[in-house]
């Protein structure tokens, strides 16, 4: 009996142990990571079925102690890993437990992805503002770690100077932390999901400019299926596309006609009673000054960009203040004209 006792309070000390590395992990400070190796079989690697590529990943923990350990890694993404379309291809990072030490910021983890620059790597960290917006509006929302990340490659004995990238919360870790799972299934009408999470969700792309989603194909969303609710929560994710981060490649759907992704679009269903967005839209104004926060107090930023995206968020907030605009604006697939009802499959296909 004591022996069970024992490897109970050690699996529940292991336990504790994991969860505070993965919380350690999704912090607000910059991780300092490298990925060594045979690089450029790594990053060439873009076909239709990717292979796994061993690498070794190193960073210096917040004792100043490097950690070096070997991982697996590949391409991954569909418009970004393509050659034509990005200097870098998004990777997955995969792990194995046995090594890492305890105090491995990456402990408990076991595939992550790592977001790298399609072309200038400023564009991710504009994406990345756009993660830690929705992170402060939600908990359902994936976490996110800003990443200077270097490549070096051995083979060629090459090293790319220190670039933004950031790591995504596993969406298993998301749904845990929601007390909920992920839904697997495919065709969900967005009527059939919980209304106050839809609508926010909904608000947020048009926040952004983004119209690069999809729920009935689950295009940049994940679904939670929270326990004990019958409806589900999507989950937003992939903002490259949004008019705030303002990426050279980003362009709408043809089918949307829009003239550029700064362009506006409310991607909703149709709520003929503007009362429903009454709640969503006052937790939008309450976080303005977050968010203006969020973009003011991150010094990495660029001046020129900074300027026109807080100009961009006040034509949001501005629109809110004024009920004509909320109505145009939040009724559009009401229309029963135009591109109101159109479902985009994805930029992807």
């Amino acid at each position: 009996m004591p022996s069970k006792l024992v490897l109970l309070v050690s699996l529940l000390i292991l336990c504790q142990g994991i969860d505070a590395q993965v919380e350690a992990l999704f912090g607000d400070s910059i991780l300092h990571m490298t990925i060594t190796g045979d690089v450029s079989s790594l990053l060439d690697d873009r076909g239709e079925e990717p292979q796994y590529h061993s690498v070794t990943l190193s960073y210096q923990d917040a004792e100043g102690i490097e950690q070096v350990f070997p991982i697996t890694s590949r391409a991954r993404g569909n418009f970004r890993r393509k050659r034509e379309n990005c200097n870098y291809p998004p990777l997955w990072l995969k792990f194995k437990q046995k090594h890492l030490g305890e105090n491995n910021i990456f402990l408990g983890q076991k595939k992550l992805k790592l977001v790298t620059p399609c072309v200038q790597d400023r564009y991710v960290l504009q994406e990345y503002m756009a993660y830690k917006l929705y992170e402060s509006l939600t908990p359902a929302s994936f976490r996110t770690q800003l990443v200077k990340l270097t490549f070096s490659d051995t083979v060629k004995g090459k090293s790319t100077d220190p670039m933004w990238a950031f790591i995504l919360e596993d969406e298993d870790q998301l749904a845990q932390r929601n007390d909920a799972e992920i839904m697997k299934v495919n065709r969900v009408r967005p009527k059939a999901l919980a209304q106050r999470e839809f609508l926010t969700m909904a608000v947020f792309e048009y926040l952004i400019g983004n119209t690069d989603w999809s729920i009935q194909y689950r295009h940049n969303i994940k679904l939670l299926k929270k326990i004990g609710s019958p409806l589900p929560i999507p989950v937003p994710y992939d903002f490259d596309h949004a008019g705030i981060v303002a990426a050279p490649y980003a362009k709408p759907a043809p089918e949307l006609q829009l003239g550029s992704v700064r362009e506006r679009r409310y991607r909703g269903y149709c709520y003929p009673d503007l009362k429903k967005f009454e709640q969503i839209l006052s937790n939008f104004r309450q976080h303005q000054p977050k968010f203006i926060a969020q973009y003011e107090n991150n010094p990495y930023l660029d001046a020129r960009y900074l300027k026109q995206t807080l100009r961009y968020l006040q034509q949001f907030f501005q629109v809110l203040e004024k009920p004509q605009l909320v109505k145009r604006e939040f009724q559009y697939p009401c229309l029963g004209t135009g591109t109101e009802k159109i479902i985009i499959r994805g930029l992807n296909k």
